[in-house]
């Protein structure tokens, strides 16, 4: 089931953003490749100095899209609106957009300098101008220092800041970044994370930037659009995307989830009675929950969805109800311990919990038999698709 929560008058309407300006405007935007339809009816606001993710596996249309707005390509169909004006037949260099691509397209026998004032040169402006802005542009990203070393001589972090440097140098209305950070390693994305991030707050620059990579559209962006297939499956907040996400697809592809089965015994306008599917000796799983946004019937079956940080683990001993366990993986992430566990029906759980530095053997071992619970309205109600 698609469900798109990002048409143009729920988008006016979040509060966040209702006080923003649109500053780019995509309507009924399709593209196709002979008979397939990689795009299908795109509609999207995207807002003055905003950080727009596009989230999605590969092959979902989030790469296309970004070549659509930057002039790359043209569309099959719909339109494209970038400040007022109509932008779909313009061809990339004509359009106030700039894009950093995975590979950065440096110039390796040029210098920083010059690969960054590249772009004015090509325009013609005085030799004064191109020099404070240049300068400028390195100050942004903390390179004054090796603005005489050729560009091969970098390091990846460096190499990437090169581009962005000569991507905003030209002061375009939005930056587009195509998994800039996918060629560096771990250790320097995250720091390169917090340096865009750092880059668009203080140039005030839309940036749209797309990965396929959770973590990294949660820590960086304002709002995240999840891309399935062409369509959009949610357009929210980080949080809002989390915490309560549209679809299952959605629910699945951010971070981890566990989805329990439960069927609805009662129902009444504010709260259902439910009894989870997953059977434990001695416990009956019945629990009463805040009625979901969407209509329930008695007998239907629903999607209990919880991220493992809700999830609770408590020994055999300790005389709490639960669903029962064992343990088949357990790891220690130093302010918290990740734990797998598989219940008696074969299904298997995933559980976060705060490391309890002042009890010694709060680690599971391996096989242990454990209770999983949760507390009441902890979930994310979806139904069943």
């Amino acid at each position: 089931m698609l469900i798109h929560d990002a048409s143009p008058a729920d988008q006016d309407a979040l509060p966040e953003q209702s006080a923003k300006q649109s500053l780019l405007r995509i309507r009924g935007l399709n593209k196709s490749y002979g008979q397939t339809q990689i795009l299908k009816n795109i509609d999207l606001d995207i807002y003055d100095g905003e950080f727009l993710t596009l989230l999605g596996p590969s092959g979902c249309g989030k790469t296309t899209l970004l070549r659509l707005i930057g002039g790359f390509e043209m569309p099959t169909q719909g339109t494209l609106e970038l400040d007022g004006e109509d932008i779909t037949a313009l061809p990339a260099e004509k359009r106030p957009i700039n894009t950093v691509f995975q590979q950065y397209a440096l110039f390796p026998h040029m210098t920083v300098f010059d690969n960054i004032a590249y772009g004015l040169k090509l325009k013609k402006l005085p030799k004064a101008e191109i020099k404070t802005r240049v300068q400028e542009a390195l100050a942004m990203v903390q390179l004054e220092h090796i603005m005489h070393r050729r560009t091969q001589d970098l390091s990846g972090g460096q190499q990437q800041r090169v581009a962005m440097a000569r991507a905003v140098v030209n002061r375009p209305k939005m930056l587009l970044l195509d998994e800039p950070l996918s060629a560096l390693d771990a250790k320097m994305r995250v720091q390169m994370q917090s340096e865009l991030k750092r880059l668009q707050r203080e140039l005030g620059i839309t940036f749209v930037f797309v990965t396929h990579d959770q973590e990294e559209a949660l820590s960086m962006s304002d709002r995240i659009a999840v891309m399935r297939a062409g369509e959009f499956q949610q357009i929210d907040t980080p949080i809002g995307i989390y915490e309560t996400p549209a679809n299952l697809f959605t629910a699945s592809f951010i971070g981890d989830t566990n989805l329990f089965k439960a069927q609805v015994l009662e129902v009444d306008e504010r709260t259902i009675k439910v009894e989870v599917k997953e059977q434990a000796q001695g416990y009956i799983p019945i629990r009463h929950l805040p009625h979901p946004k969407f209509a329930v019937q008695v007998g239907q079956t629903i999607n209990l969805l919880l991220r493992p940080e809700d999830i609770r683990v408590y020994y055999l001993d300790e005389g709490r109800e639960g669903l029962v366990g064992h343990v088949i993986d357990s790891a220690y992430k130093g302010s918290t311990l990740d734990s797998v566990i598989q219940l008696q029906n074969g299904n298997v759980v995933k559980a976060s919990e705060y490391f309890n530095e002042d009890d010694p053997n709060f680690n599971y071992k391996l096989g242990q038999e454990v209770r999983v619970d949760w507390v009441d309205g902890w979930e994310w109600i979806l139904p069943d698709e």
